[in-house]
């Protein structure tokens, strides 16, 4: 919820600041500024709640911490991707790419009743996918019409 929430707030934000700059309103910059915004946000998660997120890596997945850390690395690499025009749309397929490959993540946390920022086994589990998978499609939705067909 937190991360939509980021995404919303810094697309209007945006679109107001740039419309008071210009005189003109982009919403295609609106939709990536916003994208990398929730990008930094959810990026740095990885670093503050490691644990957690570890527990939501699939069993079968070696070297899950590692791997924690390199998709937060990787989420803010795709945030300033995003605003370089040269790699915009790039960064847009393997950020759509990215974003169907971390489904089964989110799938065990819920299965698991993960809650990532506790670290522990209490979280609200499958009603959690009714709103995460819808989610995760908005956001696929939301990189592909403001980096890629705008």
């Amino acid at each position: 919820m937190k991360p939509l929430l980021v995404l919303l707030l810094t697309f209007a934000a945006a679109l107001l600041i740039i419309r008071l700059l210009t005189g003109y309103n982009d919403p295609a910059l609106s939709g990536k500024i916003a994208l990398s915004v929730m990008l930094i946000f959810t990026g740095s998660a990885h670093f503050f709640f490691t644990d957690g997120m570890t527990m939501m890596v699939p069993d079968f997945i070696p070297r899950k911490k590692e791997l924690v850390y390199l998709t937060g690395i990787i989420e803010i690499l795709a945030a300033a991707g995003l605003l370089i025009p040269s790699l915009s749309i790039l960064t847009a397929w393997l950020l759509i790419l990215f974003f169907v490959l971390l489904l089964p993540a989110n799938i065990n946390a819920a299965r698991k009743q993960i809650n990532y920022q506790k670290g522990t086994a209490n979280g609200s589990g499958l009603k959690y996918l009714w709103f995460r998978v819808p989610l995760q499609i908005f956001f696929i939705l939301w990189t592909y019409c403001w980096a890629i067909s705008c």
